[in-house]
């Protein structure tokens, strides 16, 4: 089965508004240091851009957790494929995730990042798509609220490919 890829968020349209959110933070932890938590690997891309446009003291780290496989759809299985490197005692912590859809793997998450007694957790994500959740997930701020369809770009794959797209775009399947 063939596949193209049509342009849903320009690049221009992704960049504007992660600089809007990085402004937000900016304000919302003025005269605090952020800790940002990348969720790998597609969030590795967002992550970038938006710390470059916060303007506090910010602090870096990384995990993997998946629940996907080649497949576009979230298998429910979660599990921690890289941890973090640094304790989180104390920290206000913001995870920077690609896309929320079903809250699976960020509730889980989130939730095993809490009892590592942050000083506070907050959610960040460049993409959420609302109608997917089957787990209610609190979304601190978000770039995009999209369509469920699956996308591509910007860092989201599908089957490792179309990572280094500088575009939301959706994949579609002839």
């Amino acid at each position: 089965m063939a596949e193209h890829v049509r342009v849903l968020l320009t690049e221009e349209e992704v960049d504007r508004r992660i600089q809007e959110i990085g402004g937000q933070i900016s304000k919302d932890y003025e005269g605090k240091q952020v800790h940002l938590i990348c969720v790998l690997k597609g969030g590795s891309f967002f992550m970038c851009e938006l710390a470059k446009r916060i303007t506090v003291p910010v602090s870096l780290d990384f995990m993997s957790v998946s629940s996907y496989g080649s497949a576009t759809k979230s298998s429910g299985v979660v599990r921690i494929v890289k941890d973090l490197d640094e304790p989180l005692k104390d920290k206000d912590v913001l995870v920077v995730e690609d896309i929320v859809d079903s809250g699976r793997t960020l509730s889980y998450l989130l939730e095993m990042l809490k009892d590592r007694e942050p000083k506070s957790v907050k959610l960040c994500t460049l993409l959420d798509k609302p109608e997917r959740r089957v787990v209610d997930v609190d979304v601190d701020y978000t770039c995009f609220q999209i369509p469920d369809e699956f996308v591509v770009g910007y860092g989201l794959d599908y089957d490792q490919r179309y990572r280094n797209l500088p575009y939301i775009g959706i994949v579609e399947f002839d």
